[in-house]
């Protein structure tokens, strides 16, 4: 089941990108940042009362908070470059760099989370380092 929503997650990753692209035009990046996240929160909320599970804020432990707070920070931070990039430069080009971020996604997860890291994956990073940059040459 994992593997159809992270299909979906590419699916609306993809328009993400080229709705964003036509929406900023003539559009302070930050604002429309602010806007996409305006959205994201609502729709965020909504799913969490529609599936009722508000209650499970409570249990939520300090270190969670903590990471999560940090992930948010994260998130914030990566919307704000990708809105940016993708005002000022082409999206077939800011959406190839911006997937570089599974290459380090696989880096940090081998040195922090101590998941493996195989042939296959080595294989992996280093094919999409290459056609990352064959895309934006």
């Amino acid at each position: 089941m994992w593997f159809w929503f992270a299909l979906g997650s590419a699916v609306f990753a993809a328009l993400t990108s080229i709705l964003a692209k036509i929406g900023i035009e003539g559009v302070n990046s930050n604002l429309a940042t602010a806007i996409r996240t305006m959205v994201v929160v609502a729709m965020a909320w909504g799913m969490v009362f529609l599936t009722n599970t508000q209650g499970g804020i409570k249990s939520i432990s300090q270190k969670s908070w903590v990471f999560l707070i940090l992930s948010g920070l994260a998130t914030g931070a990566s919307w704000l470059c990708y809105y940016k990039a993708l005002q000022i430069g082409e999206a077939s080009k800011v959406v190839p760099i911006d997937k570089l971020s599974v290459v380090i996604t696989l880096v940090l997860a081998f040195i922090f989370l101590h998941e493996q890291f195989s042939m296959k994956s080595l294989i992996g990073c280093i094919l999409i380092g290459a056609g990352t940059l064959v895309m934006v040459l």
